[in-house]
């Protein structure tokens, strides 16, 4: 059984965690510090899902939330399912989630973005409703 939670606390667990989770994701970013995860869950505009089951933590969602001139937004980011739980719904789990918790903030949008070769994250981001939006997206790196 996969339960999803909020992060509220940053433990040992999920520390550990992160630093498993996140090599999963990228290779050209760090984990983050134990004081970094204290600083994304401390925000009012982020919010950290977790997914766990009997093994501990299993996968990891962050959920920006924000108020732009156009409406309340969100855009869902750094979703990582350990290698070890894929196939198993966790993906599906935290990403209703994170829609359910955007939606009662009053979010009138959610986005994200995933490169074309994650094919099952892609189709799962289609069948839970999401629609690929004519645009381009740029990145300027700091």
């Amino acid at each position: 059984m996969v339960e999803i939670s909020i992060a509220s606390e940053v433990n040992d667990d999920l520390v550990a965690a992160f630093r498993r989770l996140v090599p999963q994701l990228s290779s050209s970013n760090p984990p983050p510090s134990a004081e970094m995860l204290r600083r994304i869950i401390d925000s009012e505009a982020s919010t950290v899902l977790i997914a766990s089951d009997e093994t501990g933590i299993i996968g990891t969602l962050t959920l920006a939330i924000f108020c732009i001139p156009t409406g309340m937004r969100a855009w869902i980011e750094d979703v990582i399912v350990d290698s070890a739980a894929r196939g198993r719904g966790v993906g599906r789990l935290l990403n209703e989630a994170a829609l359910d918790h955007a939606r009662s903030a009053g979010a009138i949008t959610v986005d994200l973005t995933s490169r074309p070769s994650r094919e099952a994250a892609n189709r799962l981001y289609r069948q839970i409703g999401f629609e690929p939006r004519s645009t381009n997206v740029y990145r300027c790196t700091l």
